[in-house]
C-alpha cells in the first residue's frame, strides 16, 4: 500500500512524467486548433506560393533543351576475339570519356561551327557518360536553343571520332546514333516548381501563425488563468463597448446602471416649493 501510495504522489517521477506528457499533448492540439482556425490564411498563402512560383518559372528563368548523340568505341576494323579483348574495350572506354572534354576536341567543334563562345563556356554545358557495362558514349548539350543543341552534340561527336582515330591510329568510332532537334524542354519544370512554392507558401504561413501564437502571453479566459497561472477564477466581468469606441485589449470600460423611471427625481427647486406650500 505504501508503495502504490508513493507512485501516486505528484512529487514522484512517474506522476511527473505523466503531467509532462499530458501537456505536451495538449499544446500539439491546440497547435493544431490555431492552425485549423487559420486554416483560410494558409490556403490563402497557398495561393500565392503557387502564383509566384508559376510566374517566375514561367516568365523569368530561361528554358534548357538536351540533344544527346551517342558513339560506339570500338571501330569496324576492331576484332573481339576474348574476354580480354572487351575488358580493355571497357577500360578504353572510360579514357575517351575525358578526351571528350579536352581542349582540342572542344575546340574543333567550335571552329566547325563557327560559335562565338571559349572552351570554358562550352565545356560546362556538355556531358560525356559511359553507361554501365558498354563500350559506349553518350555526348548531352544543354542549350537554350534546341536546335543549337543538337549541332553541338553531333559536332561534338564528330571531333570526339577524330581524336579517337587519331590516338589509337585505327579507324574512326561507329556513331550509334545522330543528336535530333528536342522538341520539349528538359528545365525548369513549371509544375514541380509550382507544387514547390505552393507548399512553400503554406508552411511560411503556418510558421508566422505558430510564432505568433506562441509568443503572445496575454491572458485571454478563464482557461488561460487556470492553465498558465495556476489560479482559480472567482469571476468573471463583460467588457462592454460602445458602437464609436475602439476596443482595447488592456482597458475594461465600466458601466453605470440607469435609475428606473418611475422613481421620483428630488431636486432642489422641487424641495423649496414644498416648503413654501407648508
Amino acid at each position: 500500500m505504501e508503495q502504490t501510495a508513493a507512485h501516486n504522489t505528484p512529487n514522484h517521477p512517474v506522476f511527473n512524467n505523466k503531467v509532462n506528457n499530458q501537456e505536451a499533448e495538449i499544446d500539439l492540439l491546440e497547435l493544431a486548433g490555431v492552425l485549423w482556425n487559420k486554416i483560410l490564411i494558409i490556403l490563402i498563402g497557398f495561393v500565392i506560393g503557387a502564383m509566384i512560383a508559376f510566374g517566375i518559372t514561367k516568365f523569368m528563368i530561361t528554358p534548357l533543351y538536351k540533344a544527346q548523340s551517342t558513339i560506339y568505341v570500338f571501330t569496324k576494323s576492331t576484332s573481339i576475339t576474348s574476354m580480354a579483348d572487351i575488358n580493355i574495350g571497357s577500360a578504353l572506354t572510360v579514357d575517351f570519356k575525358y578526351v571528350g572534354t579536352t581542349r582540342d576536341v572542344i575546340e574543333a567543334a567550335i571552329k566547325e561551327l563557327g560559335l562565338d563562345t571559349t572552351y570554358e563556356s562550352l565545356v560546362k554545358t556538355i556531358s560525356i557518360t559511359n553507361p554501365s557495362n558498354s563500350r559506349l558514349l553518350e555526348i548531352t548539350v544543354t542549350n537554350p536553343d534546341p536546335t543549337a543543341a543538337a549541332n553541338i552534340s553531333n559536332t561534338v561527336a564528330d571531333c570526339l571520332r577524330e581524336r579517337i582515330a587519331d590516338v589509337m591510329d585505327t579507324d574512326k568510332p561507329s556513331m550509334v546514333q545522330r543528336a535530333v532537334v528536342p522538341k520539349t524542354k528538359s528545365s525548369p519544370s513549371t509544375s514541380r516548381n509550382t507544387v514547390i512554392g505552393a507548399l512553400i507558401g503554406a508552411l511560411l504561413v503556418a510558421a508566422v501563425v505558430i510564432i505568433r501564437y506562441l509568443m503572445d502571453d496575454t491572458i485571454k479566459d478563464e482557461d488561460d488563468v487556470q492553465q498558465y497561472l495556476q489560479l482559480n477564477t472567482l469571476a468573471a466581468f463583460p467588457l462592454i463597448r460602445q458602437k464609436n469606441e475602439t476596443p482595447s485589449k488592456f482597458s475594461i470600460k465600466r458601466t453605470t446602471s440607469r435609475r428606473p423611471a418611475n422613481l421620483p427625481h428630488h431636486t432642489r427647486s422641487g424641495s423649496k416649493s414644498g416648503s413654501r406650500e407648508e
